[in-house]
């Protein structure tokens, strides 16, 4: 059975500095981002395409996107299959081809370091990452190429002092 699931969200330009868009570089590209009951989002364009360097962009947040999701599916494939994760970082990156007025990503890089417990099996552990990428929304809705490049630490056993990397 299919299950549909809407995600609204409200965006409203802050950018108009008193005279519109009545040149390129006379507006700002600030906006706000609000979805129900949670914080409003300081979006911008990118500073490349004259934006507001501390605000999120676009292209930030769909990188941000595809690494929670990912994140958040391997976290459940990892449970699912008997690892106990006691670490997750990601350091994601993504590319974006710009021509004439248009672009596309043609591709992000997750790089996650994963820490497993002493008594998890770290072949197991990377392997649940395929199942990840296969499980994550966001991933199976993009056009590009998203490749997972995981680093597995393994927590090291009691009194053995430190971790290290698989």
């Amino acid at each position: 059975m299919n299950h549909q699931h809407r995600y609204r969200v409200d965006v409203k330009w802050t950018g108009n500095l008193g005279s519109g868009t009545d040149g390129y570089r006379n507006y700002s590209r600030d906006h706000a981002i609000r979805i129900d009951g949670k914080p409003a989002i300081a979006g911008s364009s990118d500073p490349a395409f004259r934006g507001d360097a501390a605000r999120h962009n676009p292209e930030d947040m769909l990188v941000a996107a595809l690494s929670t999701c990912h994140m958040l599916s391997y976290l459940h494939m990892a449970t699912v299959a008997g690892v106990v994760v006691t670490g997750y970082s990601d350091a994601a990156e993504g590319c974006i081809a710009t021509e004439g007025n248009g672009g596309r990503f043609v591709e992000v890089v997750l790089r996650p370091t994963v820490t497993i417990s002493a008594t998890s099996d770290p072949v197991t552990a990377e392997a649940a990452h395929a199942d990840a990428h296969h499980a994550c929304f966001i991933a199976n809705s993009v056009n590009f190429p998203v490749r997972c490049e995981p680093r597995i630490v393994v927590e090291s056993g009691p009194g053995t002092g430190d971790q290290g990397p698989v």
